[in-house]
């Protein structure tokens, strides 16, 4: 199961490490510490608090990656529902929450879980917004 440093949750959710360690502490996001004392968060608390505050996760994107899309979010995976072939993969992306529709053997070859780290890409040819 994924978990994450204070520095590291606080530069996922674009705080600094003193706010996370203040959330922690008033018992807003769950911590717990490890054999040598340090403090850390567990990935499903974390996506857990992301989705609830609407925020979060303000990385950018590695830079090593070869693509063609330009369309990057870095997020937390905060829900994976899986059926006989398909699944439902949900990331919170800042305020935003990516819906990813994808096999089962995808999100079981990527070992995707909530409060998995992942980069949503899209790429589209058209996006379309309609109002009532």
């Amino acid at each position: 199961m994924a978990s994450y440093s204070i520095g590291q949750a606080a530069q996922l959710l674009g705080v600094s490490s003193e706010t996370v360690r203040r959330w922690a502490d008033g018992g807003k996001l769950a911590m717990v510490r490890d054999g040598a004392g340090r403090r850390l968060i567990d990935g499903v608390a974390l996506a857990r608090f992301a989705r609830e505050r609407g925020a979060g996760l303000h990385a950018v994107p590695e830079d090593d990656v070869a693509t063609s899309v330009r369309n990057s979010f870095v997020g937390i995976v905060t829900g994976v529902r899986v059926d006989d072939v398909a699944a439902q993969v949900e990331v919170q992306s800042g305020p935003h929450r990516l819906v990813s529709l994808v096999t089962r053997e995808a999100v079981e070859e990527l070992a995707l879980a909530v409060g998995v780290t992942v980069t949503a890409r899209v790429k589209s040819t058209s996006v379309h917004v309609d109002l009532p």
